[in-house]
């Protein structure tokens, strides 16, 4: 998602994205994270998200842990080609 506008995503994307970023300050602070915590930051940025997404995502993280999930990455995108054999 990051390599597209926000603006091009639909309703349901920008809820788990939103969401997503909610955790990762929440777990970047030290705090706990629940769904709670995460529509009280999303209302404080000023958005809203459908009242299920905090509660997946929190029983998500609960489930397999935030550091588990952080570490398995987005799986987004190809990295650099190899080097370039030497002449």
């Amino acid at each position: 998602m990051a390599g597209v506008p926000v603006s091009e995503l639909s309703k349901e994307q920008q809820d788990e994205l939103l969401c997503a970023y909610a955790a990762l300050i929440l777990h970047d602070d030290g705090a706990d994270v629940t769904a709670q915590g995460m529509t009280n930051l999303i209302k404080a940025a000023g958005c809203t998200v459908e009242a299920y997404w905090p509660m997946l995502m929190a029983k998500m993280i609960s489930n397999v842990g935030m550091d588990a999930l952080v570490k398995m990455g987005g799986g987004g995108g190809g990295g650099g080609g190899g080097a370039a054999p030497a002449a």
